[in-house]
């Protein structure tokens, strides 16, 4: 009958044996949350696409100009509609509905910038920017300042959650455009930073006022911007004086002012203060328009 191995020789081999054990738990561990995670990613465009459709933005719009209301820092209960219209832009395009993963970015106020990623064949090629406001004007209820913008935008990043776009598109929703007391040159400045690491931009889409007709506007102090050059049977490029109408104050002049190539996209002029802007447009207007952004924003991913 053989004899047991000394007590020192069988711990000298636990000892071994241990650390060999731990470290090939902790590499299986780790390959199978890299590989849980790689997966995860690779589906998560796959989530919930939908179509443009007039019922979801009818439903859309109906929600922030009617149910939310005025969005901004005025006063206690138009900050309280700004908070809320940040917590539907999750809702509609976080993990339970399309299944986006919702970054939010710290603002130079109490409200955060909200970033969504489709991932692109080439994830390291320049991104196209497609960034709109979820703001509107003391005093009013925004329907084309900006909610028009915001549901076309909303619409988009939903409708093409499952396209395989050459380039990555990334969706931003800011906090301050529209409020002149709000801090839209820093909620500005935090986009670049935001932006800066991702290095310069194929294209940058600014979204607002998509519900006066369904051909796109578009419109930059950057003539060799590449949106310009894809706007052939969406719409027509205008001029500064037909578009800022002697204000110009629009978030793609400010942006490009930070040395980025904006453009604005929408249906009409600039919004003047003082034109009354509480009213609901026609919705299938406004779905026409955005169906001709998102070909927009594909033609610029170069699909």
């Amino acid at each position: 009958m053989a004899a047991a191995p000394p007590r020192s020789s069988r711990i000298t081999l636990l000892l071994v044996l241990l650390p060999l054990w731990l470290l090939a738990s902790g590499a299986g561990a780790l390959w199978y949350y890299f590989h849980r995670e790689k997966k995860l990613a690779a589906t998560e465009q796959e989530h919930f696409a939908q179509a443009v459709s007039v019922p979801m933005i009818a439903d859309d719009l109906r929600k922030i100009v009617e149910v939310i209301g005025e969005r901004n820092a005025s006063s206690e209960t138009a900050a309280a509609n700004l908070s809320r219209t940040a917590a539907m832009i999750e809702g509609l395009l976080g993990p339970g509905n399309v299944g986006y993963t919702v970054h939010r970015t710290s603002g130079p106020a109490a409200w955060p910038l909200l970033q969504v990623t489709l991932a692109g064949k080439n994830p390291t090629a320049p991104a196209v920017w497609v960034i709109t406001s979820y703001d509107s004007r003391p005093g009013s209820r925004g329907a084309e300042a900006n909610a028009t913008g915001l549901a076309a935008t909303l619409a988009a990043a939903q409708a093409l959650a499952r396209d395989k776009l050459d380039a990555p598109v990334q969706f931003v929703f800011l906090p301050h455009a529209n409020d002149p007391e709000s801090p839209i040159v820093e909620t500005a400045a935090k986009f670049v930073e935001l932006a800066k690491p991702a290095g310069p931009p194929k294209a940058l889409l600014c979204v607002e006022a998509m519900g006066a007709g369904e051909p796109l506007w578009l419109s930059s102090r950057e003539v060799t911007a590449l949106p310009l050059d894809r706007i052939a049977g969406l719409g027509a490029v205008y001029g500064a004086e037909v578009v800022c109408l002697s204000d110009d104050t629009d978030l793609a002049s400010a942006l490009f002012e930070m040395n980025l190539p904006a453009v604005r996209v929408a249906t009409r002029a600039m919004v003047p203060a003082k034109e009354p802007d509480e009213r609901l447009p026609f919705t299938p207007t406004v779905a026409a328009s955005t169906g001709r952004l998102i070909e927009l924003i594909r033609r610029c991913s170069g699909i």
